[in-house]
Formats: structure tokens, C-alpha cells, sequence
């Protein structure tokens, strides 16, 4: 990528009520063409600490100041907590800023519609962290379906990690990278239907509940989603409670007319190429290296998404996780909601923007 110019970048973090995330102030470590220059946290113990982590060279109490006087081309908005990222996305929006947010981007698609048009209006890109679809073993999977290594594709298994969030919580937090890297790799859904239980008997409103964290109300200790999307795949998604292995559950199969490609560990590394429609015994495991950074480290997930994200802004193309492509992830989440309740299909664009646990 040219280095056309240097980036002014920042972090808005918030200790104590989601804190940086999964270390979104980092991201911009050993970029090229980058000065990290501020962090802002509202306390004071947690905004040393990041200072300490980035070197930046001033501190804010007010995110508002920082985005007022800092005069930022980048922003991250680190919180794990949802319940923030709208006020503060728009802020640095409003400040003429490209952003960074975790993921999930918001709680609600009508949320997530207020970033994209804000950042349509602005001329602004979002990128969200959703990182696999940036590693080297989800970027390699993209070439091979692209290039018909496995001819068409015809159906994707797709598993959440199903520790003890198993179910909506699981469905949120770590399903939405599934979501998302699904959308990557094939393009966007038409429409879907869900299954929801909870102990075993059929989910209803009344087992909605909040998550460990404020991501959004979730209900069910059991998924099963089915996925029909616009270029003729179908996907089955699944998360249940307290699975065995739950850590090597995470990932999904892709079968194809001619081949099947495995991904484990959320797709991140983990790749299996097997040259048969169906599963043989054959050791086809690859594994791809890290990618160095200028300085000599080996660049994170969130690094990666950064320089894209350079890349989007000089490219005038949206990133490769996008504003837009958050919502249209949130929306297959909030899908399975709708279809447990209605008992029927649900097409996208849904027609309702609000989570559909929320009471009438």
C-alpha cells in the first residue's frame, strides 16, 4: 500500500465499563504511516495504564476534548460494552474522523443504520473488529473459493465456541465474527429461519434476558439457525451450553461440489483443504505465517483491520469489515430472534430495525 501521508490517531476507552476491548488501542502499533497521539478514559488509573501501553503523548479525561483539540484522522472506540459505541462513534464521526469500533458494533439495527448513514453523510469510513476476515487463513480461503478450488460452493457448518454462553450470548459475542466471515466468504443473506430453546422447551420474549456484558439482550441456551443466501449457498449455524472442547468447536466447514475446506479457532489460522466433496482421511493442514510489521513484530487481527482501513480511506472502497456489513451481521443474529417468535422465515432486509426481545 503507498504511504501517502502520516495518520493522527487516537483511543477512546472507557475502564470499568467495557474497558479497550480486546485491545483496540493497540491496533495502530507498528503501522507505517501512523502517529498514535491520545487516549481518553474518564478514569484515571485504567487512562495511565493505556498511556503507559501506547506511548501516547497526551492523556484525556472527556473523549470530547481529545476529538476537539487533537484534530484526528483515526479513531478506535474500544469498549467492549455496546451501550456506548453509538454517542461515541457519532462524536468522531461529527469530528471528521475514521473509526475503529469493536465488535458488536451496536445492540439494535436501527443503531447500527444511524453509523452508516453518519458515516455516509460524513464521507467517513467505519471499520468494526470483527479480525478473522483479515488473518491470513480466512484471506487464504476467500483466494481458494474464488478460485473454484472446491467448485461451487453449496453449504457452510458453522459453530460459535459453546462454552457456558452457549446459545444467545455465545450467538452475539462470538458468533457475529462467524456472521460476518460468512457474509466474506459468500456475499449477503436472503433470508433465514431459527430454532431457539431454552432447557429444552421452545424460547419465548419472556426469556429475554441482559448478557454477562452489555451487548444487547440475548435469550436460549440453544441455536439453530439455517441461512439461504443470494448466490445460492446455505448455511447452518449452531451454538449450545456447556459443549464439550468448546474451544475447538469454533469455526465452520465449507462443502463444495468438488472439495471441503475446514477452518478451526474461528477461522483465524487453521486451515484444511481436502480435495473430495466429502470428508476423507487425508492430512491436508496448512498453516499460514504471521505478517511482519516494520518495526519486526508480527501483526495482530486489529493491526491488520488498521491497515485496511488506511487502505479504504485511499482506495475510497469500504472496508473489509464495514459499518454495513456489522449491521447486515447483527441482522442474521437478530434474525433467529425474529423467526423463533414469528415461527416463520425471515428475509432481509428485516423490516424491523428494533431487537426483536424487546417488549411491544
Amino acid at each position: 500500500m503507498p504511504q501517502t501521508r502520516t495518520y493522527r490517531a487516537g483511543a477512546i476507552g472507557r475502564t470499568g465499563g467495557g474497558n479497550y476491548g480486546h485491545g483496540l488501542h493497540l491496533a495502530f502499533k507498528g503501522i507505517e504511516n501512523v502517529e498514535f497521539v491520545a487516549v481518553a478514559d474518564a478514569d484515571e488509573a485504567g487512562r495511565r495504564k493505556a498511556v503507559a501501553e501506547t506511548g501516547a503523548a497526551r492523556e484525556y479525561g472527556d473523549y470530547r476534548q481529545m476529538l476537539e483539540r487533537e484534530r484526528l484522522d483515526l479513531v478506535s472506540v474500544c469498549p467492549r460494552w455496546v451501550d456506548c459505541h453509538v454517542e461515541m462513534v457519532l462524536a468522531c464521526l461529527d469530528a471528521g474522523c475514521h473509526v475503529y469500533c469493536e465488535k458488536p458494533m451496536t445492540g439494535t439495527l436501527a443503531e447500527g443504520d444511524r453509523i452508516v448513514e453518519a458515516a455516509r453523510k460524513a464521507g467517513r469510513k467505519v471499520a468494526v473488529a470483527h479480525q478473522g476476515v483479515y488473518l491470513p487463513g480466512a484471506q487464504t480461503v476467500k483466494r481458494l473459493l474464488d478460485e473454484g478450488r472446491i467448485g461451487t460452493v453449496q453449504a457452510m457448518y458453522v459453530h460459535a465456541k459453546q462454552d457456558k454462553r452457549g446459545g444467545g450470548e455465545d450467538m452475539i459475542t462470538l458468533g457475529t465474527h462467524m456472521m460476518n466471515m460468512m457474509r466474506f466468504f459468500v456475499g449477503d443473506a436472503a433470508w433465514m429461519w431459527a430454532h431457539i430453546t431454552v432447557e429444552g422447551r421452545e424460547m419465548t420474549r419472556a426469556d429475554a434476558r441482559q448478557a454477562t456484558e452489555p451487548v444487547g439482550l440475548i435469550a436460549g441456551d440453544a441455536v439453530d439457525s439455517y441461512i439461504a443466501f443470494k448466490s445460492g449457498p446455505v448455511a447452518f449455524f449452531d451454538s449450545r451450553k456447556d459443549q464439550p472442547g468448546p474451544g475447538t468447536r469454533y469455526g465452520m466447514e465449507i462443502t463444495g461440489s468438488e472439495g471441503f475446506i475446514a477452518l478451526r479457532s474461528g477461522a483465524a489460522n487453521d486451515v484444511a483443504l481436502y480435495p473430495h466433496p466429502i470428508m476423507l482421511p487425508l492430512d491436508a493442514t496448512q498453516r499460514w505465517a504471521p505478517i511482519p510489521l516494520s518495526d519486526g513484530s508480527l501483526a495482530t487481527g486489529n493491526q491488520l483491520a488498521i491497515r485496511d482501513l488506511i487502505a479504504a480511506i485511499e482506495e475510497d472502497r469500504e472496508p473489509l469489515s464495514s459499518a454495513a456489513g456489522a449491521v447486515a451481521a447483527l441482522e442474521m443474529i437478530l434474525g433467529a430472534y425474529e423467526s423463533q417468535l414469528t415461527g416463520g422465515r425471515v428475509t432481509f432486509p428485516m423490516k424491523n430495525r428494533r431487537h426483536p426481545l424487546e417488549a411491544d
